[in-house]
């Protein structure tokens, strides 16, 4: 095949389908080349900046969108769709000035159990 007919991929999609974890182990390992020391870095880098993101988020102030923002970006990076998703609704809620509380619970949620699967991994 010529080099101009190969097909690169760069970035996954999210599954279309529901994935019954909170994180796509087979995004996290296509991002982090099949390396399993990086991925225990990435994850554990993940789990404490969510704490981080939720606590400046706790106020619901107008930033918190800009935040909600990058947990969106980070979470789809480690393969965390749930935790990407509720972050987006957030960031919605923020831009329309309805929900946040029901957004930032939501969001609270999909973070716990995502940290929740953070842990189970890195104890192994």
């Amino acid at each position: 095949m010529t080099p101009e007919l190969q097909r690169m991929d760069w970035m996954p999609s999210p599954p279309l389908a529901p994935i019954d974890s909170p994180l796509d182990l087979d995004h996290l390992s296509h991002m982090t080349l099949g390396d399993a020391e990086l991925e225990q870095e990435v994850l554990a880098m993940f789990a404490e900046q969510a704490v981080r993101l939720l606590a400046a988020m706790a106020t619901l102030t107008p930033e918190t969108g800009v935040l909600a923002h990058k947990l969106k970006g980070s979470a789809r990076g480690i393969g965390a769709f749930a935790v990407a998703d509720a972050a987006a609704s957030l960031e919605t809620a923020i831009r329309l000035g309805r929900n946040q509380p029901h957004a930032f619970t939501a969001l609270k949620e999909a973070v716990a159990e995502a940290r929740a699967a953070i842990e189970t991994i890195l104890k192994r």
